[in-house]
């Protein structure tokens, strides 16, 4: 079974991790993600080491289908962010299939 891991619970971990005050911690990764979400508004690619790379794609606008009536409707254009793990993320992650 598969569980979530939540801010609240990355903090948790960081806080006994380092020793530093958890109302620091939540500052210092409110701030973190604050600058990734300002990076990628700008269209600006994420890179972080060890872990992956974050980066804005522009979707053209399509066709769609409603799968159960089959009535066809317009996806209008819009901007995703895409994640591509990094080599250790993803031979990491291979190796727990494997196993």
């Amino acid at each position: 079974m598969s569980t979530t891991v939540t801010r609240a619970i990355i903090t948790a971990s960081a806080t006994e991790a380092t020793g530093i005050a958890k109302n620091d911690v939540t500052a210092i990764g409110q701030r973190m993600f604050e600058l990734i979400g300002d990076a990628l508004k700008a269209g600006e690619t994420v890179k972080l080491t060890g872990f992956g790379t974050l980066a804005v794609r522009s979707r053209a606008e399509r066709v769609g289908r409603n799968p159960r009536t089959g009535t066809e409707h317009r996806i209008t254009p819009r901007h995703t962010v895409t994640f591509t793990p990094s080599a250790r993320l993803r031979e990491a992650l291979d190796e727990l299939a494997e196993s």
